[in-house]
């Protein structure tokens, strides 16, 4: 969300004197999600949108709290299938088609399934 838009909804639960109160939750998610996507420093967020670090690290803080005890439900999960790819680097020479790791003594384990590897992992455990 741009953060002249951010900036005009906060503005409208400004107190006549400047503070701001009764920011509602929704509100705190694009402020988190605005302040993630930020790669500047942070007194350039907050003068952007024209509050004082101390009341936005406070927002930023509640909204965080929020998004941790589930109020606000996560993006969904978008799954990503590649048709097609062609492997590059070492994994294009490997005959495994499944997961290979390094064990102890350098040892290459080879998996062809992810369910076998999590028994090896269970039993080694």
């Amino acid at each position: 969300m741009d953060l002249e838009i951010l900036k005009k909804r906060l503005s409208s639960y400004r107190t006549p004197k400047g503070r701001l109160t009764r920011v509602p939750d929704e509100l705190l998610v694009d402020i988190l999600l605005a302040w993630e996507k930020w790669t500047g420093p942070g007194s350039g967020f907050y003068s952007a949108l024209g509050a004082d670090h101390r009341k936005m690290a406070g927002l930023i803080g509640r909204a965080k709290k929020l998004k941790r005890e589930g109020f606000f439900p996560e993006e969904s999960f978008k799954e990503i299938k590649i048709e097609g790819a062609v492997l590059s680097g070492p994994a294009a020479s490997s005959p495994c088609q499944g997961i290979e790791i390094v064990w102890d003594n350098g040892k290459l384990i080879r998996f062809q399934q992810v369910e076998l590897l999590i028994d090896f992992l269970k039993k080694v455990a």
